[in-house]
């Protein structure tokens, strides 16, 4: 088995020398990053759990190297820390044989699998689900689905404690002398410090655009955002609240929720209620109290989206109140509410017909309504959107 895998790899690099993705088709191209997705998935796993076993047997200490991981980093072209967090997934696989067998066939990625061996420790009984969210989705969509899943089976008492003693920045100075950060805050504070810093990025990027100055990334106009915020700039408000928490009006009513009764932040997860209404006092956070009964009341002709309309949508679906995210991709930031009947062919702004949807799934969907005829002259020219509303969630 060993001179067979080492004679594979071989063949393999010898036909990767001489590839020219320019002599195939935009099809057989596609092919071809597929399976050579899945042969790396399987080749890192092979690679990593062959490592593990030449760590265990002190094979690393014959090229001079009397650290493990040392050793891996060098061979893998990566850090050190990196090299221990992989090695330290590898043993945890040993609890978790479908994921191994996942990893081996290239069915899931490495980080997939330490994120469903992290999970799985965490929550005995998990890991057939996280596997099949793996196989079906991104790393992204792994750890939301992972950390709802933590959340949910976690007191909201003891997850609140749990936030606040992990709260933390750090910062250092880069190659450039750039002075960088990073850090985490707790749901009621890290949500509208995002929201409004998102907003205000976003209006800078709007100056940009109709200044007619070269566009950059997003992210170096939240760069500036946050800078007008350290240097005491205010930011004008926006016409919705910096933190929107959805709650059971039963539980808050009477202090404390029960076992399926709703208490969050949207886009922060599960809330103390007693946090919740303490919160309540501020005027930018806005309290959503409901009965579990469907939001369907709003209804409003025009591109105008009232203000119960907006928070409505912001609330995502009903009754899980998660977020906003796009119908055709499930993106949560630079989303744009788009009229499913568009106005043009007399689409109403209710509810029922508003959709949110990221920039280009957007302007994809407006381009299928103009091929079917449903635009008018102007939409077809501008594009149909509730106000080109946009929610620019970072995660």
């Amino acid at each position: 088995m060993p001179s067979s895998v080492r004679e594979a790899a071989a063949f393999l690099r010898d036909a990767l020398g001489g590839f020219e993705p320019g002599l195939l088709t935009g099809a057989d191209c596609a092919r071809v990053a597929q399976d050579l997705a899945a042969t790396e998935k399987a080749c890192a796993a092979a690679r990593l759990l062959a490592a593990a076993r030449a760590v265990e047997c002190g094979a690393h200490r014959d090229g001079g190297f009397r650290d493990g991981a040392a050793w891996l980093a060098r061979q893998a072209g990566i850090t050190p820390r990196e090299a221990r967090n992989a090695l330290d997934t590898v043993s945890s696989l040993k609890d978790c044989p479908d994921t191994k067998a996942a990893l081996l066939a290239g069915e899931v990625s490495v980080a997939q699998a330490a994120e469903i061996t992290r999970a799985t420790a965490e929550m005995p009984g998990t890991e057939a689900e996280l596997l099949d969210v793996a196989r079906s989705s991104d790393l992204s969509a792994l750890r939301d689905h992972a950390r709802e899943q933590r959340q949910s089976r976690t007191d909201v008492e003891e997850l609140h404690r749990l936030q606040q003693r992990a709260r933390h920045v750090r910062h250092w100075r880069d190659r450039l002398g750039m002075v960088c950060f990073s850090g985490a805050l707790p749901p009621e504070v890290g949500v509208p410090f995002v929201n409004r810093l998102d907003l205000a990025a976003q209006r800078l990027q709007r100056s940009a655009r109709e200044a007619r100055v070269a566009p950059e990334r997003f992210e170096a106009y939240l760069a500036d955002a946050l800078s007008a915020c350290a240097g005491g700039e205010s930011a004008p408000r926006a016409d919705r609240a910096d933190l929107v928490i959805v709650c059971d009006l039963y539980a808050w009513r009477r202090g404390h929720a029960h076992p399926g009764e709703v208490c969050h932040v949207v886009g922060g997860g599960p809330l103390p209620v007693e946090l919740a209404k303490e919160l309540g006092h501020d005027a930018f956070v806005k309290a959503v109290l409901h009965d579990g009964v469907a939001i369907h009341t709003v209804t409003h002709f025009g591109r105008h989206l009232p203000a119960t309309l907006r928070t409505a949508l912001d609330l995502g679906p009903v009754p899980e109140f998660s977020g906003a995210r796009c119908v055709d991709c499930a993106r949560r930031y630079g989303l744009e509410y788009d009229h499913v009947n568009p106005v043009a062919n007399s689409g109403p702004t209710t509810y029922a017909n508003l959709q949110p949807r990221c920039w280009s799934d957007h302007r994809a969907k407006t381009e299928r309504d103009r091929r079917a005829g449903l635009l008018g002259r102007r939409a077809a020219r501008d594009g149909d959107s509730a106000s080109l509303r946009t929610i620019t969630r970072r995660e």
